[in-house]
């Protein structure tokens, strides 16, 4: 069996790690068996197998493969709808709950780097950067919504000041926030595959999920092996493929471009990024970019909708990059690729168990980074009996997109084109 690769990213031709795990054969017995060696899935591992449970993770491609290994790199917290929507549409006390757990992924994230030294080039400080003063206003609203929950580095940043941390005109301001972040994805999940397997921890690769047998000892099936456990977590996002179809009805996977330079100057590094921190824009469509550890500025943006694969990535993204660094003109392109990330209807994570011992958590809709980190913790405390902040995220409505799978993609496109036009006209 030809073993498989990673997508031909900036992310993998720089990895750390680039050895194979074995492919699941023949029976194994587990405490819990994970299904998915991404963000989820591994955080969820980590956390057990620190508790002292016998965890294997099955991996139908390689460490990472999905939107783990591929995003861009940033650690931004809360969730796609944050805590006044939540507290609107389903009540202050939820609100309140969620916005507990809402900056607690970035430190799971830093304690695991730190805790077993896992060298992701992490550096501190993300930018929050305003299109227009509608943006600006509502980075007002977002600073003093998060304050109210306790957060509290943050510093807004009018016209001129975004300047000495981004340099472009194209910004009306920001919203500066210390405890934000990026990193090289791939590395910060190969390195907790690591840190999961010094725990003793026993991952699969090239594995891929064929059965999810229910039962009181739940039978985790793949083409040569099986894994028999008293607890399974479900943890393949949008890469599921058919797997559990109950799971897959009730969201989207959407895809995201990214492109990666040649390395640039010093010069140059310090004339985009003075400060080196990431930075996303407000649009709802929106661009995102950072330098990576070596120099190169990474720059991603663009949604399509289905899983479909951009015929050529580059002319989707360098035409946002050089309205961004029109001084980029002549800068050569090293690296494009595209990633699956999974959009459920009201952009919230959903959570959720099937019979009694089969847990899940899919659809961050675009805020991946620190949930899933989040989500792995949540889930080794259910498992472990103390199940209150999974019952937070579990009570959150799953609704499946209006008329099915065949009218989700349409359906979705329209709404992303009315909020692109609404983010031009800067209404």
């Amino acid at each position: 069996m030809t073993a498989p690769s990673h997508t031909s990213s900036y992310y993998a031709a720089s990895a750390n790690d680039k050895n194979i795990r074995p492919e699941l054969t023949g029976e194994v017995t587990a405490d819990v068996c994970v299904i998915g060696a991404g963000f989820t899935g591994l955080s969820t591992a980590i956390h057990l197998a620190e508790s002292g449970f016998k965890v294997v993770v099955v991996e139908a491609s390689r460490i990472g493969f999905g939107a783990s290994g591929r995003n861009g790199g940033q650690i931004v917290h809360s969730y796609s709808r944050d805590m006044d929507f939540i507290s609107k549409h389903y009540g202050k006390q939820t609100g309140d709950k969620m916005g507990a757990m809402a900056f607690e992924g970035g430190k799971i994230i830093r304690r695991l780097v730190k805790d077993y030294n896992i060298q992701c080039d992490l550096k501190d400080g993300g930018i929050f950067a305003a299109c227009n003063s509608k943006q600006l206003k509502e980075l007002e609203e977002k600073k003093a919504l998060w304050e109210s929950h306790g957060h509290t580095e943050l510093e807004m940043l009018t016209e001129s000041s975004i300047q000495q941390y981004v340099g472009t005109g194209r910004y009306s301001g920001g919203l500066l926030d210390k405890s934000g972040g990026h990193f090289h994805p791939l590395n910060l999940v190969l390195g907790e595959a690591a840190a999961f397997e010094s725990l003793g921890g026993v991952i699969y690769e090239a594995s891929p999920v064929t059965r999810v047998e229910e039962g009181a000892k739940a039978k985790v099936h793949s083409a040569r092996g099986c894994v028999t456990a008293d607890y399974v977590v479900v943890a393949g996002n949008a890469y599921l493929n058919g797997l559990i179809p109950k799971l897959e009805q009730k969201a989207m996977p959407c895809g995201t471009q990214v492109i990666t330079t040649e390395p640039l100057s010093e010069q140059q590094q310090k004339e985009l990024l003075p400060q080196d921190n990431c930075v996303e824009d407000c649009n709802y469509l929106l661009d995102y970019f950072r330098l990576s550890g070596d120099g190169r500025l990474i720059y991603g943006g663009g949604v399509t909708y289905g899983a479909r694969e951009p015929s050529k990535i580059e002319s989707l993204i360098v035409p946002k990059m050089l309205k961004t660094f029109p001084q980029l003109q002549n800068t050569r392109i090293d690296y494009a690729w595209t990633g699956n990330f999974l959009l459920t209807l009201m952009r919230l994570p959903q959570f959720g168990r099937i019979g009694t011992n089969i847990y899940y958590a899919q659809g961050y809709s675009g805020h991946g980074v620190t949930s899933s980190h989040l989500a792995g913790r949540v889930l080794s405390d259910a498992i472990q009996g103390q199940a209150e902040r999974y019952d937070v995220f579990a009570s959150l409505p799953q609704y499946p997109f209006p008329g099915g799978r065949a009218f989700r993609v349409p359906y979705t496109a329209i709404g992303a084109a009315y909020y692109n036009l609404r983010d031009k006209l800067g209404i």
